[in-house]
Parts: structure tokens; C-alpha cells; sequence
């Protein structure tokens, strides 16, 4: 019992010792550059072959103040088309991004939109928004790729609901 007691009191010593940080290596991350935005093109397509991986990159690059899930939202250029179901995916999007917003969002999540159809996906998020409480999105964020005059459309709503807004432009 005492050799195992002393061994597992060294390893919790070299653990313990082995997490400090001296101040030297505190002055060399600061030293460290910064890593390079890389600047992302949109596909000139509608192919959701290229606008999903694109959409996963711009996400990845506006993670800052994500603590938890973030919820991605993609319509296809042909959104409208009715399924099999008699719905359209815009429709069935639409119904599933107003529940979310119902049930209200917890703080460190965020709600990702982007599409080839900007102005499509901005009427979902208006329409998903419309009755959204407010502070319903509180210390989340909202992220909307898209073009510029889409943008000042959702803006106002998207804050209203408590959410800090972040709008990319797909060029």
C-alpha cells in the first residue's frame, strides 16, 4: 500500500508541475503571430456540392463567443420545389427554424443561415423571426451569409430578438 500511495503522490506532483506555465512561455505566445484569415470565395454555382463545404468554412472562421452548438440552416437553389410530401424544403425549413426560435436559443449557440438564393433564405429568417420573443436569442449569435441588401432586411429582426448579428457577404 505505500508504494502504490507514494506512486501516485509523484504522479500527481509531475501532473501538478507539469500544467504550470513560466513566465517565458506566457512572453513567447505573445510573441506568436496571430493565424492568417484565409479570405473565402463563394461558388459561382448553385451546386450544393461547393455551397456546403464553403458555408462550413465561413462558420468555422466566425467562431468566436461559440461555447456550445451551433445549428446550421442551408437552402438549396430549387428550395421551393414541393417534395413527395406536398411540402417545399423551404417550408419544412422554415417550420423547424421558427421552433427552434420559440423554444428560445440558450446563450453560446448560434444559428448559421447561408444559401445560393440570399434573398430566399432572408425571407426564411424574417418569417422564422416575425414572432420571435424578445431576448428569446440572448448571448447567442446569428450568422447570415448573403448579399448586402438581403443583410439590411433580417438585421433589424435578427436583433431584436436578442442575438448579436453577423452578416458575411457570399462574393
Amino acid at each position: 500500500m505505500t508504494r502504490l500511495s507514494t506512486t501516485l503522490l509523484l504522479i500527481a506532483l509531475g501532473l501538478g508541475l507539469s500544467a504550470c506555465q513560466s513566465p517565458d512561455d506566457e512572453a513567447d505566445a505573445a510573441k506568436k503571430p496571430a493565424a492568417a484569415v484565409v479570405v473565402l470565395t463563394a461558388p459561382k454555382t448553385a451546386d450544393d456540392k461547393e455551397w456546403k463545404p464553403y458555408l462550413q468554412q465561413v462558420i468555422a472562421q466566425h467562431m468566436d463567443g461559440v461555447t456550445d452548438r451551433v445549428f446550421p440552416y442551408y437552402l438549396p437553389a430549387d428550395s421551393t420545389a414541393v417534395q413527395s410530401d406536398g411540402r417545399s424544403q423551404f417550408d419544412r425549413q422554415s417550420e423547424n427554424v421558427t421552433a427552434v426560435i420559440s423554444r428560445t436559443v440558450l446563450p453560446g449557440n448560434m444559428l448559421a443561415f447561408g444559401s445560393p438564393d440570399s434573398a430566399k433564405m432572408a425571407d426564411l429568417i424574417l418569417s422564422s423571426f416575425s414572432g420571435a420573443k424578445p431576448d428569446a436569442l440572448r448571448g447567442s449569435q446569428v450568422l447570415f451569409v448573403g448579399k448586402p441588401e438581403d443583410s439590411s432586411r433580417v438585421q433589424a429582426p435578427v436583433e431584436a430578438s436578442g442575438a448579436k448579428y453577423i452578416f458575411v457577404e457570399a462574393k
